[in-house]
């Protein structure tokens, strides 16, 4: 009978090539490389499959939208009192000559939870039993630029992968004939920050999100030229035999490989996007739904029930922008008249999309996120105008979630009598994207990305999530 110590020495070379085996296979990331947005499996169970993130450009004005202070219409006119626990540009304002603005419209008590909400959004109003609130959130800082970065990307700075790069390079997209990640923009121009705020950063190009413009030809493009598919085909067969030979003998071919299956996906949408985009086939009373039989309504409408349409066929992520240039959600001045306009014009689309998802199964399988990237101060420094505005405010901000595993009816958080910062333990920006990839399936501390030395991630330091929101 042979030993021990003999059949560990007789096996050593089986046993090596195991675990060489083991060794050479590639990692996760690199093994997706050669399909990227091959669907993957959660990090845990939830109910969402897919997001729809809802963001208001510019600010939006908190006390006269979703929280509800008395205080300031007692107080309106009067000094603000110096914001205590701010730093910076709030702490200035707050102690430099001011006045209070009372809020510019009513608050009621709505659904079930007896949610405050504001009478500029009563059709949100309706459907605010589906939603969970964050209040007092805070961002890393109070200018435009540096704060939208930092809500859509976790960083103030440009480079870093969007949240919804990270969704996708996370679980990758049910949908092989369209992207994973779409951005429907708004048609009176870009965001602040450009395509950085839907890019890749540093994962690989293949996660960037593709840009559909609002209107009603949403891709430029998309029908094929009048030669046969056939010769289409050997067209791109070509230009694939060139690009991999172009490939093989380099290095950090990221952007050539997702520019190669760009190709290759544009062809396939040329067969299934003008499906997608094609609202026409709608029944009449889902269009009145969504407001598309209203011209102010209209434009976000038609993104919002596009952005439905895109979930319903697998889409992962979809990003919904509203506001650019003069039309951003940053009421400096005359608050009173541009803030209804604003509201106005989200207000159907919003709850539409939120009935619509409901009625067809969807909302409990889609994560829908409404966000800014502030909040606003309930004083105006400009006393010479008669028609007073809101400024930035950092510590104010108002998130909200509807559908897949979120807590309906829920809150977590509260600002100050004053809606200046949280009355208690503020809430960092890292803790909602902790909170948003938890509901999605991922792990913040599992979804990383090897770059420059250290492995990234979209909550950098770490975030709590949120479980007071949540119902899984």
């Amino acid at each position: 009978m042979k030993t021990r110590r003999q059949i560990l020495l007789d096996s050593y070379l089986g046993l090596g090539s195991i675990a060489l085996t083991d060794l050479l296979a590639p990692p996760p990331a690199q093994a997706a490389a050669a399909d990227p947005l091959l669907p993957r499996p959660t990090h845990h169970p939830v109910k969402a499959k897919r997001c729809i993130f809802l963001f208001m450009e510019g600010g939006v004005s908190q006390m006269d939208t979703f929280e509800h202070k008395p205080l300031l219409t007692k107080l309106a006119g009067r000094q603000m009192p110096r914001a205590e626990r701010a730093t910076g540009e709030i702490a200035t304002f707050s102690a430099a000559p001011n006045r209070i603005i009372p809020p510019i419209a009513d608050f009621r008590q709505h659904g079930a939870s007896g949610r405050w909400v504001s009478s500029l959004l009563p059709e949100i109003a309706s459907v605010v039993d589906e939603m969970a609130f964050l209040h007092g959130i805070k961002v890393d800082n109070n200018n435009h630029g540096p704060a939208v970065y930092h809500t859509l990307t976790g960083n103030q700075f440009p480079g870093s992968a969007s949240i919804g790069a990270w969704v996708t390079y996370g679980l990758g997209s049910e949908n092989r004939d369209l992207p994973g990640f779409i951005v429907m923009g708004d048609r009176r121009g870009a965001t602040i920050g450009g395509a950085g705020v839907w890019g890749n950063g540093f994962l690989p190009a293949a996660y960037q999100g593709t840009l559909f413009r609002n209107g009603a030809a949403p891709i430029v493009d998309l029908h094929p030229r009048s030669e046969t598919s056939q010769s289409q085909r050997a067209e791109l067969d070509l230009l694939q035999w060139l690009n991999e030979k172009h490939r093989a003998g380099r290095t950090n071919t990221s952007e050539l490989e997702a520019r190669i299956a760009s190709f290759e996906l544009a062809f396939r949408m040329q067969s299934r996007a003008p499906e997608l985009v094609d609202i026409g086939q709608e029944t009449e009373a889902t269009r009145k739904l969504y407001g598309l039989d209203d011209e102010i309504t209209e434009p976000f409408g038609r993104q919002c029930l596009l952005a439905r349409r895109m979930v319903e066929r697998g889409v992962r992520f979809v990003k919904v922008l509203h506001g650019a240039g003069g039309d951003r959600w940053d009421d400096h001045g005359n608050i009173g008249e541009r803030l209804p306009v604003h509201c106005r014009e989200v207000d159907k689309p919003v709850a539409g999309l939120l009935k619509d998802l409901k009625s067809r199964g969807l909302l409990e399988e889609t994560l829908v996120v409404w966000a800014s990237e502030m909040g606003r101060t309930p004083f105006d420094n400009n006393l010479t105008t008669d028609r007073p505005g809101r400024d930035h405010n950092q510590y104010g901000l108002v998130v909200w979630f509807a559908g897949g595993g979120i807590k309906a009816g829920a809150t977590f958080g509260e600002t100050d009598e004053l809606s200046v910062r949280s009355a208690g333990e503020e809430i960092p920006l890292r803790d909602v994207h902790a909170t948003i990839l938890h509901l999605m399936g991922l792990n913040q501390s599992r979804l990383t990305y090897l770059h420059a030395g250290r492995y990234k991630k979209l909550t950098d330091i770490g975030g709590r999530v949120i479980r007071e929101v949540v119902s899984v």
